[in-house]
């Protein structure tokens, strides 16, 4: 940013617009993964309908939990900025 309350550069604001869809799409993708792993034997076995229902119940409520905490750590980490290259110095170019 130029000074408090410039206006962003242009390569900032591709890298956030960037780095919300990876967000977004790396967060999709690990809740279709979780619920494919918990609730997929309910929809593709033939099970007693107690666990079917716990089974999708439980699918149904990691898959929004776990999109949301991705979602949070990406673009938080996002937020903290670029690392050092080396340990202990705090500019990647000094």
């Amino acid at each position: 940013m130029d000074g408090y309350g410039g206006r962003r550069h242009k390569a900032e604001q591709d890298a956030m617009v960037v780095e919300v869809g990876y967000a977004l799409v790396s967060a999709v993708f690990a809740a279709a993964v979780v619920f494919g792993a918990v609730a997929g034997p309910a929809l593709l076995f033939d099970l007693p309908d107690t666990v079917e229902g716990v089974l999708l119940r439980t699918g149904l409520t990691l898959a929004p939990v776990l999109f949301v905490a991705r979602v949070v750590s990406v673009l938080v980490r996002f937020r903290r900025g670029p690392q050092p290259s080396q340990p202990g110095r705090t500019n990647p170019d000094s």
